[in-house]
């Protein structure tokens, strides 16, 4: 909290008075990131979702997997995490339902997962870190897999 106070410029006691506590200051934190990430991935249509994904997690990406290797040692990312999941999931219906019509039950449960996995922050971390693709080539490639999904 000395070091947000420091490159805030403002006094310690200001940060601690208006969080209380660090996990009141990461969950502030975390609230301010999520309704940006939001902000950006849903104010565009379908043919822009992956390109707009990609810039989300080239911004906050390694952020997310660090926060991932914490998940289940450290509680105070686990509700982020979850609604995190929650968003993810939501959006991705949204941006790629075409490729639910018509699809009901176990079907529908399974396509939604595969588009899910396609555009997961794990997905752009081994087509970006892993395999070294560029920038253009990560947003090809889900784009590819995205639309492999779309075949019935």
């Amino acid at each position: 909290m000395r070091d947000v106070a420091s490159t805030a410029g403002v006094a310690l006691q200001t940060v601690v008075n208006h969080f209380a506590t660090k996990e009141a200051l990461f969950a502030a934190a975390c609230e301010r990131t999520a309704a940006s990430i939001d902000r950006a991935r849903w104010g565009v249509d379908p043919e822009r979702a992956i390109a707009t994904l990609i810039d989300d997690y080239e911004r906050t990406g390694d952020m997310t997997l660090r926060m991932l290797a914490l998940e289940g040692r450290i509680s105070v990312v686990e509700p982020v995490l979850a609604l995190g999941r929650r968003r993810h999931q939501e959006w991705v219906e949204h941006m790629f339902g075409a490729a639910l019509e018509g699809l009901e039950g176990q079907q529908r449960k399974r396509r939604l997962a595969q588009l899910v996995v396609v555009c997961d922050v794990y997905t752009w971390k081994l087509l970006r870190r892993d395999k070294g693709l560029s920038r253009a080539q990560t947003i090809t490639a889900m784009r590819e897999l995205v639309a492999a999904l779309h075949v019935r």
